[in-house]
């Protein structure tokens, strides 16, 4: 299986490609647009700024490519806001569109911002190929201030202050909040059962 995390030029790539090693697979970290669209698996992670993210992107010619994948696909923190059609953020960032949805800075609920830490995920559907054996209510770790309102590509919340988008589902693209490679147990077998999809 070839598994590929997109080098984004704005994500700690050592984390996730860890987790996947230990997972028994051997990943590589690229931008090549040909090797990417030959991925059984990809990644693409993300931090920072929409806008800085869109920039590399487009440097690396890679929207179109990412825009035209069918298989299957992970974005993580920003790589799943990505996927929304638009950000509220850097006083406004259009992303990639495939998901029909704005990215909404977190308002603030008389809490820390940013939100980082562990919270609890719930799961909308349990029996979902994305969270097989993983326990309803896990906790993941966050770091991010902004989100994902609640949607119909929805399929795992997190209430911080408000309800908002934990993980999405639409068609081959998934993406969670969350860092599952920082998430102990139930990240680490979040990330197993996208491999075995």
């Amino acid at each position: 299986m070839k598994i590929i995390i997109i080098n984004t030029g704005c994500a700690n790539l050592f984390s996730i490609y860890t987790t996947i090693k230990r997972l028994g697979h051997h990943p590589i970290i690229t931008n090549d647009t040909n090797i990417i669209s030959k991925a059984d698996k990809i990644f693409l992670p993300g931090v920072g700024s929409a806008q800085s993210a869109m920039k590399n992107l487009k440097q690396k010619n890679l929207i179109d490519v990412l825009k035209n994948i069918t298989k299957p696909i992970l974005g993580i923190c920003l790589g799943m806001q990505i996927l929304a059609k638009y950000s509220e953020e850097n006083e406004g960032t259009k992303t990639l569109g495939i998901i029909n949805t704005t990215v909404k800075r977190i308002p603030y609920c008389g809490l820390s911002l940013p939100h980082v830490g562990w919270n609890k995920t719930t799961i909308k559907n349990e029996k979902h190929c994305l969270f097989q054996n993983i326990k309803n209510n896990s906790y993941f770790y966050f770091i991010h201030n902004y989100f994902i309102p609640l949607c119909q590509e929805t399929i795992a919340y997190t209430y911080y202050g408000k309800p908002f988008t934990a993980a999405i589902k639409y068609q081959n693209f998934f993406g969670v909040q969350f860092h599952p490679e920082k998430s102990s147990t139930a990240g680490q077998q979040l990330i197993k059962n996208f491999l075995e999809l």
